[in-house]
Order: structure tokens, then C-alpha cells, then sequence
């Protein structure tokens, strides 16, 4: 008798071969992420038709900024982002404002806990990783800034500028991300009681260079990083570092199992790469949203030829497009399982 879904997962994360090569797929599902039913739905449907080896939940891009009160009109978007009504921290004064969320009392992380309990009910055996944003991915957007070099949330007229912010209101930051960082920790243990294997952990795009320094990064990122990653203590934690320059050798030391960056993008390493963590990587997300599959299968052949002496978990290196197709998420699940009856 083979190995589980979930027996496979840990096995691959504790860093041993699994009886074969794991695969998933993810991506926003924009009509059907503003309920707790509807996303619960949309990512079966998706599951099931696809048979992934493990789940990664995709809430609203913006459900944890929503959790310390920005608000967006989900009637309107710009690629996955809804457009922003209000955000938060609109001057520097504004940062006193964010404090420490009690779950029970948050309409978007009960909303996701219950996203988490309606898939489990009916995947008992596949495991879920629920997507957490890291505490400076949701300043960045509390304060109408993208966690992308250059852009702003959409909406947003004004964004403050971080830089400033960390010049000469610097404890008022760190005051504010330890606030963010103590919900998030408290998320996760809940998150682990309704039956989540892990976390997708989203330092987004918070890597690059022209966004923060290293020094930077040390300081506002890494404390909080490991408050919110240390609450799941059953593992299962994958680490996504997005983006061009997005540095996965930083993350070596994170209390993570896993780390998925993107290796076609500029400034960062490919798929051999020396990590101390598990790579999640391989497919170019971009490849999803045409209707030719060729390229797919002959990346997923390179990719597969660099790491098939190592525990892996075969991805996309980051969400794919909305509007993937069928054509080459069917030509992914039946390369796979091709592969798998060899």
C-alpha cells in the first residue's frame, strides 16, 4: 500500500524522497473569494478535478490588511488586487492605530478558518496550507503601497512612503508590526486546530533590494517573520520569497520546511541552487494562461532532470493566472501521472 498525500508531503519535507514526484497548483479565484463557501467551493472544484498532491488556499490578496481596517470595493479589480476604498495608515500618526486582533473577533480570519474547516471536511487526507502574508507584507499594504518595487495598491492616491516612516518614526513601525505579528501568531495556532497541515508563507517581494535593504529587511521582517512561523509547530511551512532578486539563501535559517521563488525571474538563482529547505519551484507561472501546452511539458522535463536527485515539491513559481486553461493544467496532471506510472 502507498504512501498518503499526507504521509508523502512530510516525508518529502523531512528532507527524504517520496514514492514519487509531488505537483500542485494555485490560483485566485477573483468571483468566488469574497465568501467562505464560495472560496471553499471554487478551490474543491479545482482539487478535485486536478488531483493535486496538496492545496495551497488562496484567500483575497488583501483579506489580512482587511483584518486591521483597510477597506476595497471587490466589485472592482486590477489583476488580483480589489481596489482600494480606505487604507489605514494614511500619515505617520495613523500607525498607533494598528493593534493586535483577536481571531474571534475578525470577520476575515474567521472567514478563512472556516475556508479551511468546509475543505477539510471533504479532502480529510490532502493537505491544506493556508496563505499567511508576513507582518511588513501587511504594512506595505495598510499603508496603500504594493509589495512590488514601483507600484501602488490599486486606489491608492497617496501611499506612504516606508522609507520615511522608518527614518524618523521607527519604534512606531516596530510597535505596528509586533501588533501584526502577534494576530498572525494567534491565526496560526487557530488555523492549526481546524485542521491546517501548514502555512504558504508570503514574504512578498519584501527580498528586494530597491524595496529594502538587508539591513532593513533584518530589522522589520526577520523578528516577525519567526513569531508568525514559529506558532505552527507541526511544520509543514512553506516559505514564498516573490519576484526578481528575491534572494531564497536568506530564507536558509527561516523555521520553514520549504521555499518557492521564482528562478526564471531576474537576480535570482535557478533550480540548483544550494538551499538548506526544501525547493518549490519549477514551472513558470506565466506558461498557464495559453492554450499551448508544449512549453509547459518541456519545462516540467528540464526542471524535473535538475532536481530528481532531491526532495522537491513541484510548483509554480508563483499563482497562476486566473485565466489559466485547461489545456495545460490537463497537460501538467497527465504528464504527472505519467510519470508517476513508470
Amino acid at each position: 500500500m502507498g504512501l498518503t498525500k499526507r504521509e508523502r508531503l512530510i516525508k518529502t519535507l523531512t528532507g527524504d524522497q517520496a514514492d514519487r514526484p509531488l505537483v500542485s497548483v494555485w490560483h485566485h479565484f477573483l468571483t468566488k473569494e469574497q465568501t467562505a463557501s464560495d472560496l471553499a467551493e471554487a478551490t474543491l472544484s479545482f482539487v478535485n478535478q486536478y488531483d493535486w498532491d496538496w492545496v495551497k488556499i488562496n484567500p483575497r490578496a488583501t483579506y489580512l490588511a482587511e483584518v486591521f481596517g483597510n477597506r476595497y470595493d471587490f466589485s472592482d479589480y486590477q489583476w488580483v488586487f480589489p481596489r482600494q476604498v480606505e487604507a489605514v495608515v494614511k500619515a505617520p500618526g495613523d500607525l498607533s492605530q494598528i493593534k493586535e486582533v483577536a481571531w474571534e473577533d475578525s470577520a476575515p480570519l474567521l472567514e478563512q478558518l472556516e475556508v479551511v474547516q468546509r475543505i477539510r471536511l471533504d479532502l480529510p487526507d490532502t493537505p491544506l496550507l493556508q496563505t499567511v502574508f508576513s507582518p511588513l507584507t501587511v504594512l506595505l499594504f495598510l499603508t496603500g503601497n504594493q509589495a512590488y518595487v514601483d507600484q501602488k495598491m490599486y486606489g491608492a492616491d497617496n501611499p506612504i512612503d516606508l522609507q520615511l516612516l522608518f527614518r524618523h518614526y521607527r519604534s512606531d513601525v516596530h510597535r505596528a508590526l509586533h501588533a501584526i505579528a502577534l494576530t498572525l501568531k494567534d491565526y496560526v495556532k487557530a488555523l492549526d486546530v481546524v485542521g491546517a497541515d501548514g502555512l504558504f508563507y508570503a514574504t512578498t517581494g519584501t527580498a528586494h533590494p530597491k524595496l529594502f535593504s538587508l539591513e532593513q529587511f533584518n530589522e522589520f521582517s526577520r523578528p516577525y517573520d519567526e513569531i508568525v512561523l514559529s506558532a505552527m509547530k507541526k511544520g509543514g511551512r512553506l516559505l514564498h520569497t516573490c519576484g526578481p532578486y528575491a534572494d531564497p539563501e536568506r530564507f536558509n535559517d527561516y523555521p520553514v520546511e520549504g521555499i518557492s521563488w521564482d528562478p526564471n525571474a531576474e537576480g535570482n538563482p535557478d533550480l540548483t541552487v544550494k538551499l538548506d529547505k526544501v525547493k518549490v519551484a519549477g514551472i513558470d507561472h506565466d506558461l498557464f494562461a495559453t492554450r499551448d501546452a508544449e512549453p509547459l511539458k518541456e519545462q516540467v522535463k528540464a526542471s524535473l532532470s535538475k532536481i530528481a536527485d532531491e526532495p522537491f515539491l513541484l510548483a509554480p513559481n508563483c499563482a497562476v493566472s486566473p485565466q489559466a486553461t485547461v489545456e495545460t493544467l490537463t497537460a501538467l496532471k497527465e504528464g504527472m501521472e505519467r510519470l508517476r506510472g513508470e
